[in-house]
């Protein structure tokens, strides 16, 4: 018996959901296609979203002859293969699955072919090419990203798998949005799971506690390998940063299912000093402490302190003072601006800084005696701009300006 994804593998691009800026009817691929003009691209997209599936309507629709190749699994051998064949078409198309992962030496044989139009090339990628795949390949490419697929593409899918399948069983509506919310938006394992719950189901109406009870867990999309991995890390850094508790408890727990708790750790440290850093400067040494709590209770305990955690953060104030400053010092020596220090500033004479023309601060009221620190082309450079998100960096605020106005007067 024929699996359903199979079944409904789509046959042209009208069968095709939720990508119309490629296929539609002003897509770019499939105004190629119709002026019989087919260029090289790289389709690039999260899995399930349909790069296989426009790259063989593709093949279809043009009536080209097309050869499939695996960057990732095939060897030259088998590209010398489609080559030599391929000299002998009008036109031929390759498709190159995980494109990303293509060898130099396969690489440097298969241009010279897509450059004399031998051969279409058609990568498939769930990486941004951007930044994986390689320049050469690029520069002979147009790239196309596809669209993240939303719950009415899904439900489209749902209502053609039923009438194929399981027309005669009724299918309760929180059950449907049960399956898509559990698929995580990919057509593939949306079908797949259709499929097990209809084949599966003693009943011929399946209700929500069915589903459940076949399902069991949801499909989460954190391919350690691919953009979904860190756009993740990037929405719980973004979140925490933005007070958002709610989002960062979101993408922690997305995180946590993939058991990689350092890259968690990284993040929560990264938080502390880069967001809240001097609105809240006791917190880091707490973010400290729960992943180290974390690490050593292990998984499934391990969420509890990266749960609390997470939530201090969130709702903490913030400030980048320290971080903005840091850049600000760090331009000026990238350009150059930096210069000797002040003789007094120096360990020349003695190690006594009495014993120099250097003024030491505690032998003075607060603590504090006017004198020059920085090289005398930086002197009035300022980089440390306070932010009054809390009562500490407003105390950091008051001693700053009280120094200040005592260089004033001085």
């Amino acid at each position: 018996m024929k699996p359903l994804a199979y079944l409904m593998r789509p046959m042209t691009f009208d069968d095709i959901v939720g990508q119309d800026h490629l296929v539609g009817d002003d897509g770019v691929i499939k105004k190629m296609i119709s002026k019989n003009c087919l260029f090289s691209f790289i389709l690039y997209g999260n899995p399930g979203c349909g790069k296989t599936t426009i790259a063989e309507a593709v093949c279809k629709e043009s009536k080209f002859r097309w050869f499939k190749f695996n960057a990732s699994t095939d060897n030259k051998d088998a590209l010398k293969q489609i080559v030599a064949e391929a000299r002998f078409c009008t036109d031929a198309i390759i498709v190159v699955d995980e494109i990303h992962r293509m060898k130099k030496d396969i690489q440097d044989f298969l241009l010279p072919f897509v450059e004399d139009g031998t051969l279409t090339m058609i990568g498939l990628t769930t990486v941004n090419p951007y930044h994986s795949v390689n320049p050469a390949i690029r520069s002979r490419c147009h790239i196309y990203k596809l669209n993240d697929l939303k719950y009415d593409d899904l439900y489209k899918i749902y209502e053609r798998a039923h009438s194929l399948k399981g027309e005669d069983i009724k299918i309760d509506d929180n059950v449907v949005e049960y399956l898509i919310n559990m698929s995580n938006l990919e057509i593939r394992t949306f079908i797949n799971t259709f499929d097990t719950v209809v084949s599966t189901c003693s009943t011929d109406h399946i209700t929500i506690d069915d589903a459940i009870k076949i399902v069991q867990k949801a499909n989460v999309n954190i391919d350690d390998n691919g953009d979904s991995y860190y756009d993740t890390l990037s929405g719980f850094h973004k979140s925490l940063r933005g007070s958002d508790p709610d989002a960062a408890l979101h993408y922690l727990a997305k995180l946590l299912e993939s058991d990689d708790l350092q890259s968690i750790f990284r993040r929560l440290l990264c938080v502390a000093y880069e967001d809240v850093g001097l609105a809240n400067p006791t917190l880091a040494p707490r973010v400290k402490a729960a992943c180290d709590a974390a690490k050593e209770l292990g998984l499934p305990e391990a969420r509890l302190p990266l749960a609390a955690i997470t939530i201090e953060l969130a709702l903490s104030p913030k400030s980048n003072s320290a971080y903005l400053a840091l850049e600000k010092a760090t331009e000026d020596i990238k350009n150059g601006k930096s210069g000797s220090l002040p003789l007094h500033l120096k360990n020349t004479y003695s190690f006594d800084p009495r014993q120099t023309s250097y003024k030491y601060p505690h032998d003075y009221p607060n603590s504090y005696v006017v004198q020059q620190y920085l090289p005398d082309i930086l002197v009035g450079s300022k980089y440390y701009i306070p932010k009054v998100n809390s009562k500490f960096e407003q105390g950091l605020k008051d001693r700053y300006d009280f120094i200040e106005s005592l260089k004033r007067a001085k």
